[in-house]
């Protein structure tokens, strides 16, 4: 049988680092890594381990001997226990030097690649309330925080509306603010779950897949548009009709009020059917002049003002003069190549999505784009010699491929069209240098900037210029 790991005390453990997935580092007596979830590089701390690895371990700081001057004062009353967040306890200059030099050491620790001198990263001009996407979960199970589980009385109100915690599936965190959202995100979210409890409506319990109400989801809009879409469980339609009603009563400025009935294990709304109960079934979003239609399944980078910056970065990189070819790889619902249209003599959208791909035709008709064309399918099968050969090679080719990166064949196949410049822009630095080190024979690395769209989190983009090697 496997023996159990037993906890181990660190004393005296200087943190001397931010790591992976917004943990902190530090070392062991015997030079293994300790990673740390509730530490600020700087602080020196005792360190109760929580598992045991041949190279590292991961621990918890339980008492702090000094603290790091890069700490600030965290503004959310659930940061430590929601796992959103996990950086708001570090001022954000701080937070700014850390995911560049984690894009920098990506791209040379793992991609072996010589770099330019890298851009200052783009900071966000709002540290908080900048998400234009929340997705909140309904359980009659909440989480109960550590006082209410020491005080030893019955707990009758088990309901929650917010957030998972971290790696418990079934547990859920009852927000009452969240700051990542603008308002009336707040308001909407409290006055859901108050008036559900105050009628009776019941809330999910995903063990016995029962209950009437399952998630919420709140889309905003630099435009001031509101989305606000309720996945119920069960098909009641009285108190369906109820509480949706009582949402376009109380909060009129809403644009596109939708439902779904879902009755599936897992929430996920793609393959549903989704339903407007009031308003329009999109909201829209405004940049430089062009709109995009955003419906419930729409992807939309989930900050906008960072994401207008994000293009701007991407189509100096391109410097386009109006006669190239572009193609846009992982397009999405066209977003980037409507953007960069403008400056081109023609965009090639390519996307696995067929709803995103059927957004991107009706936006560019919208905004009367005529030279921007998409194209749906598995990027790796789409994206070969046929392909190129009918609609033309490529001057420059945007890829923005998921977390995961791209595919190795359409690594290959950009190789094989090689176009004088490949825009790389990635939310994974990890994945990015990766894809960018089979390529490094053929391209080098002419600039690089990263840009940050999610403050108080490790999360960090970054764009990367390829220039065919002479």
């Amino acid at each position: 049988m496997r023996k159990k790991n037993r906890r181990q005390t660190f004393e005296q453990v200087e943190v001397i680092d931010a790591g992976a997935k917004g943990k902190s580092v530090g070392k062991a007596p015997d030079g293994r890594v300790i990673f740390l979830s509730n530490a600020v590089p700087g602080d020196v701390v005792d360190v109760m381990t929580t598992k045991k690895r041949k190279a590292y371990f991961e621990g918890m700081a339980t008492h702090f001997h000094s603290l790091s001057p890069k700490r600030t004062e965290p503004q959310c009353e659930h940061f430590g226990v929601c796992g959103g967040c996990k950086w708001q306890n570090m001022a954000y200059e701080h937070q700014l030097s850390f995911k560049q030099r984690e894009v920098e050491n990506n791209l040379k620790r793992i991609g072996h690649l010589e770099l330019p001198e890298t851009s200052p990263i783009l900071g966000s001009k709002e540290q908080y309330f900048y998400r234009n996407k929340m997705e909140f979960s309904f359980s009659n199970s909440r989480w109960l925080t550590q006082a209410e589980i020491n005080s030893e009385t019955d707990i009758n109100d088990r309901n929650a509306l917010g957030f998972h915690i971290p790696g418990m599936w079934d547990k859920i965190l009852d927000i009452k603010k969240c700051h990542l959202q603008q308002d009336p995100s707040n308001a909407i979210r409290l006055k859901t779950k108050n008036f559900a409890q105050q009628n009776g409506l019941s809330f999910f319990n995903p063990r016995k897949q029962e209950g009437l109400l399952r998630t919420l989801m709140i889309r905003t809009a630099s435009t001031g548009e509101i989305m606000v879409l309720v996945q119920f469980y069960e098909d009641n339609l009285e108190q369906r009709e109820l509480l949706l009603s009582h949402l376009k009563e109380n909060f009129p400025g809403i644009t596109a009020l939708l439902y779904v009935i879902n009755s599936k294990q897992n929430d996920t709304i793609y393959d549903q059917e989704v339903v407007c109960y009031s308003g329009r079934d999109h909201i829209v979003e405004e940049m430089e002049g062009l709109q995009f239609k955003i419906n419930a399944k729409s992807f939309y980078q989930t900050n906008s003002k960072q994401a207008y910056e994000l293009y701007k970065v991407t189509r100096d990189f391109a410097n386009l003069s109006g006669n190239e070819v572009v193609y846009d790889l992982y397009t999405g619902t066209g977003t980037i190549a409507q953007f960069v249209a403008k400056k081109a003599k023609k965009v090639i959208g390519v996307e696995s999505v067929p709803e995103a791909i059927e957004d991107a035709k009706a936006n560019a008709k919208h905004n009367n784009i005529t030279n921007a064309e998409f194209y749906v399918g598995d990027m790796k099968n789409v994206f070969n010699q046929s392909f190129v050969a009918l609609h033309g090679k490529p001057d420059i080719i945007i890829t923005d491929p998921p977390r995961d990166g791209m595919h190795k064949d359409v690594v290959e196949q950009l190789l094989q069209v090689s176009p004088e410049k490949i825009v790389y822009v990635s939310c994974n630095s990890a994945t990015q240098a990766r894809d960018l080190a089979l390529m490094k024979e053929m391209y080098k690395v002419a600039k690089v900037q990263p840009v940050d769209m999610f403050p108080q989190t490790h999360h960090v983009e970054n764009v990367v210029l390829l220039e065919k090697r002479v």
